[in-house]
């Protein structure tokens, strides 16, 4: 996995809230809690070996929520962006994807050389990932691909 670089503030920080602000109303408001914006931008270069940036906009403090993976927006600003192959068996996680914006191609398969399922993935649809299956997804738009991800954990 690419090494993460945390953004709560800066020039690249205001840029990826203005492009996804173009798009969706980011804020947060958990219960009996006051409403806010995001709590930071977690930065990935070649995520899990793919290509480009992956930016992960965090809803929640760490240690907030259950496996702290719930309300994070998955963001591929640009063309060929993408976050490679990877799979969440270790931890027993399942992942959601809602996209919100843009247009990606996702692609999953059995084990790391197994033949590959891909489909096109457009604003209002929703992948459901398994812990066993790697997968993989690409901004192939012209716009930012922008997902919600919802992660479940199961030990």
């Amino acid at each position: 996995m690419a090494d993460t670089v945390i953004l709560s503030e800066g020039a690249e920080f205001d840029h990826v809230i203005q492009e996804v602000s173009k798009y969706l109303h980011l804020y947060v408001m958990a219960f009996e809690k006051e409403e806010r914006t995001i709590t930071r931008i977690d930065k990935r270069e070649k995520m899990y070996g793919g290509n480009g940036t992956v930016y992960m906009i965090q809803m929640f403090d760490r240690n907030e929520l259950a496996n702290n993976r719930l309300g994070a927006y998955m963001v591929l600003l640009n063309t060929g962006d993408e976050s490679g192959f990877h799979t969440h068996n270790e931890k027993k996680e399942e992942e959601l994807y809602v996209v919100m914006h843009g247009t990606g191609e996702y692609r999953e398969r059995t084990g790391t050389q197994g033949p590959e399922r891909k489909k096109i993935l457009q604003k209002g649809d929703i992948t459901a990932i398994s812990s066993i299956g790697y997968h993989s997804i690409e901004n192939i738009g012209n716009e930012p691909l922008i997902m919600f991800v919802i992660t479940t954990n199961n030990p």
